[in-house]
């Protein structure tokens, strides 16, 4: 059995490797070689990812790719997209293409304020409490004037602070709600050394208080840290055009296919099993330029499914309608992004996603992110009310089936050609391939 080991991060690069290998795998060797060959040949390169983070060994890619021909309030862009499932790129690339022959996307942003909270709990009077917060509160923003000087040469700094009594959900807690303008930053950092401060201010000015008791002198500070929950960090995306130009499919008339597409929408809308798969399939689109922008798709996961429960069950995070004989169909999304700051001027691929997205502001990736996310979602949802979602997506999942079998190039390009007319599944690829062997 494995022993626990003390000492691993002190340990250098090639000490852990050795160990991870001898103790965890079967065949040492195979595995050292494996962690070698996704080394970057260029030393300074990997030297640099190395120290993204803590105990590396190697570097783990995935596919980065280029989804064209979105055109966004008339600028026409092609977006980075990483992320290693198939079709996702296509459907993004496919419903670009659609939009940008009937007016392409139109993008709002509603807002673009972050929170912090600083938790603490308090155990005396509560008038004492507030009349003590109306007291520190511009003290909590002067001493934090050196954290915030920077931000707000910028335009931007701390919005507001506010003390929220929350004892109906837990004996004696409170919070400081705080909100910020982070600019072209996501924040997290400046939020988080804004908290903190305003955390020590604030159990200081406490002790100093003459109106509290000394037992409402001990204001306990449980923690101090932003919220990945942004309801007001939100942009709108859209798209519209007259049904009749809906002529995406061949057997589907136009009428038939937006009163699909409306209906799959109301389906979401109001059963979570099906609204928690609907806006995965936006998540793929969202997350992979997430991940090629060098931003925190956890983070944006995490606050985007707060969002879409925001009225009390889970729902579709899109919408669609049919007015007038308009088809119109539009995502609000709350996006958390920077463009400075974290991996954006560090990794060298992330500033060339960047690059090709002409170099945008917060704002405008909070656009182009929720962009990606409404077009994979119309091209989920379109394929799911025609043809199916697997005729497409195994067509696509096609290549990692026949590379798992390890088909030669010659194998792949006959199968790939029996399945341009026969539908596709992982037996009947096995089956075909079986029989080409023989």
């Amino acid at each position: 059995m494995t022993k626990p080991i003390t000492g691993f991060s002190k340990l250098t690069k090639a000490e852990k490797i050795d160990w991870i290998a001898n103790e965890y795998t079967k065949h040492p060797e195979a595995t050292k070689k494996i962690l070698s060959d996704y080394w970057n040949t260029d030393a300074q390169l990997q030297k640099l990812h190395d120290e993204f983070i803590e105990n590396t060994i190697s570097n783990f890619y995935l596919p980065l790719g280029i989804a064209p021909n979105f055109l966004i309030n008339g600028k026409l862009l092609s977006i980075p997209m990483v992320i290693e499932e198939s079709s996702v790129v296509a459907a993004a690339s496919k419903a670009a293409k659609f939009w940008l022959e009937r007016g392409g996307f139109k993008t709002t942003i509603i807002g673009t304020e972050k929170i912090g909270q600083v938790h603490f709990m308090y155990s005396g009077d509560l008038p004492k409490l507030q009349g003590f917060f109306k007291t520190v509160h511009s003290k909590l923003i002067n001493e934090a004037s050196s954290i915030t000087k920077n931000m707000e040469k910028r335009g931007g700094g701390i919005t507001k602070i506010e003390l929220r009594d929350k004892t109906d959900k837990l004996k004696n807690y409170y919070q400081l709600h705080c909100t910020f303008e982070t600019m072209d930053a996501m924040g997290a950092n400046f939020i988080n050394s804004c908290l903190e401060q305003f955390a020590t201010t604030f159990k200081k000015e406490a002790q100093n208080y003459a109106l509290f008791s000394d037992k409402e002198k001990n204001i306990e500070v449980v923690m101090s840290i932003l919220s990945n929950y942004t309801p007001n960090c939100l942009v709108k995306a859209e798209v519209s055009c007259p049904i009749e130009d809906l002529n995406l499919h061949n057997k589907v008339s136009p009428k038939e296919f937006a009163q699909k597409m409306v209906r799959a929408i109301a389906i979401a809308k109001s059963e979570p099993h099906r609204a928690v798969t609907h806006n995965k399939g936006i998540m793929n689109g969202v997350d992979a330029v997430v991940l090629a922008t060098g931003n925190d798709f956890r983070a944006i996961e995490a606050g985007v499914h707060a969002y879409a429960s925001k009225d009390g069950s889970y729902s579709s995070l899109t919408h669609a309608t049919l007015e007038n004989g308009v088809f119109k169909f539009w995502i609000e999304i709350p996006l958390a992004l920077g463009t400075i700051g974290g991996l954006t001027n560090l990794h060298p691929l992330v500033k060339l996603a960047f690059e090709i997205l002409q170099k945008p502001s917060a704002k405008e990736l909070m656009q182009i992110v929720a962009v990606a996310g409404l077009a994979q979602n119309f091209g989920a949802v379109s394929s799911l009310v025609t043809t199916g979602i697997q005729e497409g997506h195994m067509k696509m999942h096609l290549l990692n089936i026949l590379n798992q079998l390890g088909a030669t190039e010659k194998e792949k390009e006959a199968i790939i050609n029996h399945f341009k007319n026969n539908t596709v599944s992982h037996s009947a690829v096995l089956e075909a391939y079986e029989n080409l062997k023989k």
